[in-house]
């Protein structure tokens, strides 16, 4: 039972809504909805709950609609289908989804919802610390094998990514294209919203038995279903959109991968030394910028910036073509892996002089086309990884035409160093203004 002031904490004064897909479960309608609204009522000013059912021939709309909800009928077949009508009808800031059966308990809401500040969804979660689920062991089993299935083959650190008790953020779930049409499509709008940078966190639930009728949901009937969306996802997951595509790889399962990361970040480390005001130029979701928390990140990347929020506080999203910071503002600026990407404007290396102190340390990356190390790993490196970054390298370096640009930016070379013999990373001191 939360205390009052927790409850207090926990008030939203705008209006939040409540949606459930239902199918054969009028007898539970009068509890469930009774119980909805003595939960959210200490915690919201308004409430508005939305029962989505497939026809109207189900008792579940008569049922639901006399107790003071409104009824949609889905257009499309499936818990998914019915899920997507109600999502898009919701009108609340905040979205809270349940089951109709009350296995979710409506008393659990309010603990859920409190802890709508740390994160864009809030997972009712069986099984973090303080969750459990009286359910078959037939049913337990099953559950463990999707969720690290999922889990491990996506890469997203959720333990129960099954569950349909959320509370989400409205605003997230408008920039999400959803196909699945079946209980897949949890996993789906999860993935996609952790792909897309926005933060999940669990909360922990007493996953209850039904009270009436029987489950809806097939395992067998459901795994074609759930092994389709989880290759489609996979694919999604391995393009360098993802979020947090620059700092999986850190820790990627492909040996060369996680080497050619590692050592990156050490000569990133090595060559940026420990000076208190940093910049990193394109900065993406890498580990460099989150081993420095007061670096300034700065990335055109929208979902790659929210992510980095979990780290850093000093986020900007800009062009490196027109850096928004006074002359002078740091000591060091790292551009690594970013100006292969964009199209060759000389003021890329003026802007990075005009924010450095005169003295200070400019590290910068690229790949070395002038070597044929390089070219084999990039033509190695697309045949692995058709969605990587290497099809999007569009201005190439060498070291030679770097240095002449550095030198003509007014920056000395004081050394470089390869990755895997064809990734050159140059260390320079800023000696004039340009």
């Amino acid at each position: 039972m939360e205390s009052s002031e927790s409850t207090q904490a926990a008030f939203h004064d705008g209006l939040v809504s409540v949606v459930t897909p239902a199918w054969n479960e009028a007898p539970t309608m009068p509890e469930l909805l009774r119980r909805i609204r003595a939960a959210l009522d200490p915690v919201a000013a308004k409430v508005e709950i939305i029962v989505v059912v497939p026809s109207p021939d189900d008792p579940t709309a008569t049922a639901a609609r006399e107790n003071g909800a409104r009824v949609l009928y889905q257009k499309r077949p499936g818990y998914g289908g019915a899920l997507k009508e109600g999502l898009l009808a919701a009108k609340g800031d905040y979205v809270v989804t349940m089951d109709a059966d009350l296995s979710h308990p409506p008393e659990s809401i309010p603990e859920i919802f409190a802890r709508r500040s740390e994160a864009e969804i809030i997972i009712g979660s069986r099984w973090v610390e303080g969750g459990s689920a009286d359910m078959s062991a037939w049913r337990f089993a099953l559950s463990q094998i999707l969720n690290t299935i999922y889990r491990r083959v996506l890469a997203v650190p959720v333990l129960d990514m099954s569950s349909g008790f959320r509370v989400y953020h409205r605003r997230i779930l408008e920039q999400l294209d959803l196909e699945s049409e079946k209980y897949d499509i949890l996993e789906e709008i999860l993935v996609k919203c952790y792909s897309l940078g926005w933060r999940v966190v669990e909360a922990p639930f007493d996953y209850q038995p039904r009270v009436a009728g029987q489950s809806h949901a097939s395992a067998i009937g459901f795994a074609p279903h759930f092994l389709l969306t989880l290759v489609r996802l996979w694919s999604m997951r391995n393009t360098f959109d993802s979020a947090d595509y620059d700092s999986r790889a850190y820790d990627s399962l492909v040996p060369p991968q996680r080497y050619w990361q590692r050592r990156r970040y050490a000569l990133l480390k090595e060559m940026s030394g420990d000076a208190r005001r940093k910049l990193d130029i394109g900065c993406g979701s890498g580990r460099f910028i989150q081993s420095e928390p007061e670096a300034v990140g700065l990335d055109l990347s929208l979902p790659k910036l929210r992510f980095l929020r979990r780290s850093n506080k000093k986020l900007i999203r800009a062009t490196c073509n027109s850096l928004p910071f006074a002359d002078a503002s740091f000591d060091v600026v790292v551009n690594s892996q970013l100006i292969e990407h964009v199209p060759y404007d000389a003021e890329i290396f003026r802007e990075m002089n005009r924010v450095l102190v005169l003295g200070g340390t400019l590290v910068v990356g690229t790949p070395d086309y002038g070597r044929l190390a390089w070219r084999i790993t990039e033509a190695v490196y697309k045949f692995v990884l058709p969605y990587g970054y290497g099809d999007d390298h569009i201005t190439h370096y060498t070291r030679f035409r770097l240095l002449e640009e550095l030198a003509r930016a007014g920056f000395a070379t004081l050394g470089y160093r390869y990755v895997g013999g064809g990734e050159l990373i140059v260390k320079c001191v800023k000696r004039e203004e340009v």
